[in-house]
């Protein structure tokens, strides 16, 4: 059935459909300053590599030896907004629970493309691995998610091919990955005006970087995927349809977060008593 530009824009622009979402913007900033100040073991602003956007936080650097698991914690923003810096808040409650949690940061579309942007990711989390023991945590033990844009990343690394990236890295250097409200099939982004210019996808490219339209990765790498249940046809549609790409081997979770928008999804991994964290404890193998 073909849509009318507006009905794209309708699906997908999340601010527009959330009339409240500076106050949601300032409680991010606001939290993460305070994650930042009064979280134990914090590094800020290292470096993973040496083009623009190549920096990361690392919150709950532990004792040499320690085997902490790792959660590498993905922005979102439509690969064009926020940092690294406004998704800070995330990390407290994994490090009361016994992670460290790195934040990275990347460059910004229509600056780079989202080819380049995914590649920058995978460096992020291959400097992870490398970096691991020297914040008392165990390279073997790495998960990545993600919110929105974010959890698209957070799935390419999941399919991600890790020795082509470098001859050092493991094939199952990332095993399971987290999706708060992902995006796994790009095409529709293509025809949504308020976006469309910015990302600047074809066809081809839409294709290409679509975890949607790649094959499921192989065991024992996984994926759970959560959407709010007061989100658009269309995010749930996505949430869907890695399900029934991947399979429910690859994708154990795929559940709709009761009271939950796009926005307001991503407060469910950063609060202990909800579901969606004590699912992401578990992926970490923490006590949940």
């Amino acid at each position: 059935m073909k849509r009318s530009p507006a009905w794209y824009d309708a699906q997908y622009n999340n601010r527009a459909n959330i009339p409240v979402h500076p106050e949601i913007l300032r409680h991010w900033t606001d939290a993460s300053e305070r994650a930042r100040r009064n979280t134990p073991g914090t590094l800020l602003d290292l470096r993973y590599g040496d083009g623009p956007g190549e920096g990361v936080d690392v919150f709950g650097v532990q004792p040499a030896g320690t085997d902490a698991p790792v959660l590498v914690w993905i922005h979102g923003g439509y690969w064009r907004a926020l940092s690294k810096s406004d998704h800070s808040f995330v990390a407290p409650p994994f490090v009361t629970a016994g992670a460290v949690v790195v934040v990275p940061d990347y460059a910004l579309a229509p600056a780079v493309t989202i080819e380049h942007i995914v590649l920058q990711t995978a460096r992020a989390v291959a400097w992870t691995w490398r970096q691991a023991r020297s914040f008392g945590a165990n390279p073997g033990r790495i998960v990545v998610g993600g919110h929105s844009a974010g959890a698209h990343l957070a799935a390419m690394m999941l399919a991600c091919r890790w020795p082509e990236v470098a001859s050092d890295l493991p094939p199952d250097l990332v095993r399971t990955a987290l999706s708060l409200s992902g995006v796994f099939d790009l095409e529709p982004l293509r025809h949504a005006p308020f976006l469309a210019a910015d990302l600047g996808l074809d066809a081809a490219s839409a294709r290409r970087l679509s975890p949607a339209c790649m094959p499921a990765p192989a065991a024992p790498r996984r994926l759970l995927a959560w959407v709010g249940d007061s989100e658009t046809p269309e995010f749930h549609r996505q949430n869907h349809l890695i399900r029934r790409r991947w399979g429910a081997r690859a994708v154990p979770v795929c559940e709709a977060v009761p009271g939950c928008h796009h926005m307001t999804i991503l407060h469910t991994i950063a609060d202990p008593g909800s579901r969606t964290h004590r699912l992401a404890c578990q992926a970490l193998s923490l006590p949940a």
